[in-house]
């Protein structure tokens, strides 16, 4: 099908020629009809299969065709705008899109822009990581479409500046991996908000029963879409395992990179902070690498991403599945997995970054002693054995500086102005893998006050110093020769006579003295006690004087 068959807007019609799009994908072909007359739909497509138009473009036409037509109008653009329009469009609605990362989010937002250049419709990116000035004043300003992460999208409703009852339509991009991220309550918690009477959108590569329970459970019935039912991975994706020991994976991935030599290239790792490493180990090894994780700020993350689109030599991206899922980079013909993934999905959605638009890709996978029950977990879930390759000891490289074995703090040399990365200790918390934290510094100050806490929430020790100083900064350590001590004569002391007062010298010490030290000064004298008749005395003169 091409988009000309489809009767779109003008406008929008006149934005898709620009972006060179003739015919439609399969999902779109088969969704975008559905999506028209204004029905549910639950789609089933692998990434690279262009999904992300097959929401906007359709949702696009139909706040469109709400606008008060211009000049006189044909019968079949009537019965088109009977058929397709939102009833009622109010400036104050809008299309709620939901996604699970940052990334993501951008790239809705840069779709929905590459398309509503002509037609005057806005749209805005909200989610963590980032200053709410420019989210609320956007909100403020009005836009047609809120593409937001939810826990961001959460903090703004409960400051009354998102009004979620004016959601008209509400889409949920890569669904399934919000579920494995832990969204789960706040996708149900947003859907509670949202007026019942709205059209419901879920995309995905991969679709789980709760995915379609909680659509269910919602009073949504889609029309479910499955355009890859028979096949788990893209076809022209061809996947490579490589069975080398944990301590072989550094020489495999070097010799990897240096036998194809990709255009564009993503190394995942499962751990944020091997991310770090195998960075340093390629940049010592004079390939030039960029790390992406959840250790990085927002903006240093919108930062690693533009340099690695853009054409330079900077053509290699190291990234846990932060960057797995988002990323539309059409130029990745590499895709290494330093570790096979925990979950099956993981590894198609890995996988997926290569061989988009039709184009072709390669994945090889390092796999490890650690790594051979994820292997397992794969093929059954790919209903196959994934091919196994190997490298000629020619291609092995020998001589190359060895992998760091510790994680020496943010390298990532590639971001402008010599920055080395954020504070050591993580991240921030929202939008990204939800509750991801970083490290803290090994050896370094505890958080600021943490000393001052009392027990159950009570102040204690206020204003207090080191721990040299606590023990008595008025009596400092006695460094001269100790003084004589008499030997204990090995008697009790008598009745009435306090411990010590036996002792004679220096070495005596009575209980009644106050201790000397810092906290001496603080200390209050204790209240002498009154007998029960004097009490009772002061009570009848304070009474009748």
């Amino acid at each position: 099908m091409k988009f000309s068959e489809l009767n779109l807007d003008p406008s929008l019609m006149s934005a898709i020629q620009k972006t060179g799009f003739d015919d439609c994908t399969p999902i779109q072909a088969q969704a975008m009809p559905y999506i028209l007359d204004g029905k549910d739909v639950a789609g089933l497509a692998q990434t690279g299969t262009g999904k992300t138009a097959a929401f906007v473009l359709p949702l696009m036409e139909r706040i469109l065709r709400a606008r008060p037509a211009q000049g006189e109008i044909s019968d079949e653009q009537k019965e088109i705008i009977e058929k397709r329009a939102f009833k009622d469009w109010k400036p104050q609605n809008f299309i709620l899109i939901l996604v699970p990362t940052r990334e993501l989010a951008e790239q809705v937002q840069d779709n929905i822009l590459k398309f509503s250049n002509e037609s005057g419709l806005k749209g805005f990116a909200i989610y963590g990581g980032t200053g709410y000035d420019k989210q609320k004043e956007a909100l403020k300003n009005g836009v047609e479409f809120i593409v937001a992460t939810p826990g961001r999208l959460i903090d703004l409703y409960k400051e009354h500046l998102v009004d979620l009852k004016q959601v008209r339509a509400i889409v949920f991009d890569e669904a399934d991996r919000m579920f494995d991220m832990g969204f789960k309550d706040d996708m149900k918690y947003i859907l509670q908000r949202v007026p019942r009477e709205r059209q419901f959108l879920v995309f995905s590569a991969t679709l789980n029963f709760d995915v379609l329970n909680t659509a269910y459970q919602f009073g949504s019935e889609p029309v479910e879409i499955n355009i890859s039912r028979d096949q788990a991975k893209a076809e022209n994706v061809k996947d490579q395992i490589f069975h080398v020991g944990n301590a072989e994976k550094p020489q495999h991935l070097l010799s990897l990179l240096k036998v194809h030599n990709p255009k564009q290239a993503i190394i995942f790792t499962n751990f944020k902070l091997n991310v770090e490493k195998i960075t340093k180990f390629l940049v010592d090894n004079d390939v030039p690498a960029m790390a992406i994780s959840s250790l990085l700020t927002q903006a240093q993350r919108n930062r690693v991403i533009e340099q690695f689109k853009a054409e330079n030599h900077l053509n290699i991206l190291v990234a846990t599945d932060v960057a797995a899922r988002g990323l539309d980079i059409k130029g990745v013909d590499l895709v290494i997995n330093y570790e096979l993934p925990m979950d099956s999905e993981s590894y198609v959605h890995r996988i997926g970054r290569t061989g988009r638009a039709g184009t072709t890709g390669q994945a090889f996978s390092l796999v490890g002693e650690k790594d051979i029950e994820s292997l397992s977990r794969i093929e059954d879930y790919l209903k196959h054995k994934i091919e196994v390759g190997y490298l000629e000891t020619e291609q092995l490289l020998q001589e190359f500086k060895p992998f760091p074995e510790r994680f020496e703090g943010h390298y990532n040399k590639t971001l402008e102005g010599g920055e080395r990365g954020p504070r050591q200790g993580g991240g921030p918390r929202s939008g990204g893998p939800r509750g991801e934290r970083g490290p803290r510094r090994e050896g370094g100050p505890r958080r600021e006050g943490r000393d001052n806490r009392g027990p159950r929430g009570e102040g204690r020790g206020e204003n207090r110093g080191p721990r040299e100083e606590r023990k008595g900064a008025s009596a400092p350590k006695h460094t001269g020769p100790r003084p004589e001590r008499k030997p204990h004569d090995g008697k009790r002391p008598e009745h009435g006579q306090k411990r010590g007062e036996h002792r004679q010298g220096q070495g005596a010490h009575k209980r009644h003295e106050p201790r000397k030290g810092a906290s001496a000064a603080h200390r209050k004298p204790a209240p002498k006690q009154q007998s029960v008749g004097k009490k009772i005395a002061t009570f009848f003169k304070k009474l009748f004087s």
